[in-house]
C-alpha cells in the first residue's frame, strides 16, 4: 500500500464514522432526544451528552487513523501488506469484543461485562492491545451504547492499563530468560 491509498482509505473511514455519528445524533434528537450518560451509570455523578461524539469520534478516528498509516509507511515495503492486514483482523475483533460488552451491559449480564473489561489486561499480557486499531475499535464499537466520550474514557484507561501489563510482563519475561541462559553458560 502506498501512501496515497492509506489517504484515501483514510478519508473514507473517517467520512463515514463522521456521517454515521450525525446520522445517529440526529435520529436520537428527532426521536426521544439525544442521551446523556452518567458516569458510572450513576445519575448523581455528572453527565456527558452524546452531542460530544459528533466531535469527538471523527478528530479521534483522524488522528488514531494518522498513527495507524504513519506505522504502515515505515514498516518495509515487503512488510506493509501484512501489517495493514493485520491491523484490519485486530480492529474488526477488536470491534466485535467492544460490541459483545456493550451488548451484555444493556441486557444486564454485568458478570459478563465485569469480566470482559478487565479482560482486555489478560490479552494485554500476549497482545499488544494498546495500539491504535485495538483502540479505534474499542471506543467505536461502545459509543453507540455508552457515548463516545465515555467509551474514550474508558478506551484510554484499558490503552494505559494494557500498555502497563505488556511492557512488564515483557521486562519480567527477558530477565527470566537472560537469568536462565546466564546459568546454562555458567
Amino acid at each position: 500500500m502506498n501512501e496515497k491509498q492509506l489517504s484515501q482509505i483514510k478519508w473514507y473511514f473517517v467520512g463515514f464514522i463522521t456521517l454515521t455519528i450525525w446520522a445517529m445524533l440526529i435520529w436520537q434528537y428527532v426521536h426521544d432526544g439525544v442521551p446523556i450518560h452518567h458516569l458510572l451509570h450513576r445519575a448523581d455523578l455528572p453527565g456527558i451528552s452524546n452531542w460530544w461524539g459528533g466531535l469527538l469520534l471523527p478528530v479521534l478516528s483522524w488522528v488514531l487513523l494518522g498513527r495507524i498509516q504513519t506505522r504502515i509507511l515505515k514498516s518495509p515495503p515487503e512488510k506493509a501488506s501484512l501489517l495493514a492486514k493485520q491491523i484490519a483482523i485486530s480492529f474488526v475483533i477488536t470491534l466485535f469484543y467492544g460490541a459483545m460488552l456493550s451488548i451484555s451491559f444493556l441486557n444486564g449480564y454485568a458478570e459478563i461485562s465485569s469480566v470482559m473489561f478487565p479482560g482486555i489486561l489478560f490479552f494485554a499480557i500476549f497482545f499488544k492491545v494498546y495500539r491504535e486499531e485495538f483502540i479505534l475499535g474499542f471506543i467505536l464499537s461502545m459509543s453507540i451504547t455508552f457515548g463516545a466520550v465515555l467509551s474514550t474514557t474508558f478506551g484510554s484507561l484499558a490503552a494505559v492499563s494494557s500498555a502497563i501489563v505488556y511492557f512488564v510482563v515483557q521486562f519480567i519475561w527477558l530477565r527470566i530468560k537472560n537469568i536462565t541462559s546466564a546459568k546454562q553458560t555458567s
